[in-house]
């Protein structure tokens, strides 16, 4: 059972909002697709997705997050021991299909981007009302990507989402974190320190907290909780250029340290740019790291 208490402040005192579940698991189901992106940082592709098999089944939520991983959503209204199994048999039918989902996201999202699917790292994040100790247990010893996401209703109009344990699947996590240079930086074209700074900053976005993932793609590398929060791209000769989930607005810009972004192209997910040439400026950004970090 959640922890987590909610009061309504007045100016007379304060009056806790008790939490619930929902009636069916069909009104979490309809939330979360509704606003996918927000929640999960994952774009929404198909609903009761009927899968061609023996077994038959349909896959409650299917949707490709900000990497291009493909996403499995399964939501239970209260505590369901089989979710996960069950979550985990859709994931072995997409993984031999992968046709299937391609032309899915086809069909929605355009070939380019079906192109750039990333198989290695597929997810499946199980929303419900409560977990067992032995589910946390399960998802952090299993080889596949699988967060568990406790959901309370909160009077008529608030929904909170926990992530109760997240198992990292191919991705590299905070727990064994490792000094290496960030993809494709090939030292005949990059100064050995930016290379250096970037096993730094690797470093510190490791060391933020418990399960942050660092998921590799050849443009830029991401760092996610849940959702993505910074993603870094290759060294330049003298700088980094690292993007954070943080509204630009909500922090003081400094030229050629910080710079919004929103509405700009470039890799990775997030509106604020911060562009790294020393150590110093490493330290003076932990603070706006660690922002993008409690966002996510």
């Amino acid at each position: 059972m959640s922890g987590l208490k909610l009061f309504r402040t007045t100016n007379s005192g304060v009056t806790e909002v008790m939490p619930r579940l929902a009636a069916v698991e069909a009104d979490v189901q309809g939330l979360v697709e509704a606003h996918m992106e927000a929640m999960l940082g994952v774009t929404f592709l198909a609903s009761e997705y009927v899968i061609d098999c023996a077994d038959s089944g349909r896959i409650d939520s299917l949707g490709l997050d900000e990497n291009g991983s493909p996403v499995i959503v399964e939501y239970k209204r209260g505590t369901d021991a089989g979710v996960i199994n069950q979550g985990l048999f859709y994931m072995a039918w997409l993984m031999s299909h992968k046709d299937a989902f391609r032309s899915l996201v086809r069909d929605r999202l355009g070939a380019t981007t079906a192109s750039q699917i990333l198989w290695s790292v597929p997810r499946l994040i199980c929303v419900a009302g409560d977990f067992t100790r032995y589910d946390a247990h399960a998802v952090r010893e299993h080889r596949r990507s699988i967060d568990l996401v406790r959901y309370r209703l909160f009077g008529g109009d608030l929904l909170g989402l926990e992530t109760v344990a997240t198992g990292n699947g191919g991705a590299q996590t905070s727990r064994r974190p490792r000094r290496r240079a960030v993809v494709a930086a090939s030292v005949d074209v990059k100064s050995n320190s930016m290379v250096e700074l970037a096993s730094a900053v690797d470093e510190v976005l490791l060391g933020l907290g418990e399960g942050v993932h660092r998921i590799e793609r050849a443009q830029y590398r991401a760092y996610r909780r849940l959702r993505n929060f910074a993603c870094l791209c290759p060294p330049q000769r003298s700088k980094l250029l690292l993007y954070l989930k943080v509204d630009p607005q909500a922090v003081d810009l400094v030229p050629g340290f910080t710079r919004d972004v929103s509405g700009l192209g470039h890799h990775g997910t997030g509106d604020l740019e911060v562009q790294l040439r020393t150590g110093e400026d490493l330290a003076r950004a932990k603070d706006l790291f660690r922002l993008g970090y409690v966002a996510a």
